[in-house]
């Protein structure tokens, strides 16, 4: 059994990237970015202004922004995956 993941250490890395540092002494460095300018949700695309964006926090070795106004799976995170591409079949 996996144990659970934390993140243990949030950085600004410039732009809308954060260095991230987790419990298992891995690091990513999250492009933020690509998600919220592909977003057509105005909560989330508000995230784009820098200052709102720039006021993140860890909570429990979560990392959310507002009272959990953004958060990510923190596997996405781990994996440095958080944009993902999925196919919406059409019904007939």
């Amino acid at each position: 059994m996996r144990k659970q993941i934390n993140i243990l250490r949030a950085e600004s890395a410039g732009d809308y990237r954060l260095r991230l540092e987790f419990d298992d002494a891995t690091e990513q460095t999250v492009d933020f970015l690509p998600f919220l300018s592909r977003s057509k949700h105005p909560d989330i695309r508000a995230f784009l202004d820098r200052k709102q964006f720039a006021d993140f926090r860890l909570d429990h070795g979560d990392l959310v922004w507002g009272d959990y106004d953004l958060c990510f799976p923190i596997l996405d995170l781990h994996r440095n995956h958080i944009l993902h591409t999925y196919h919406q079949e059409s019904a007939a």
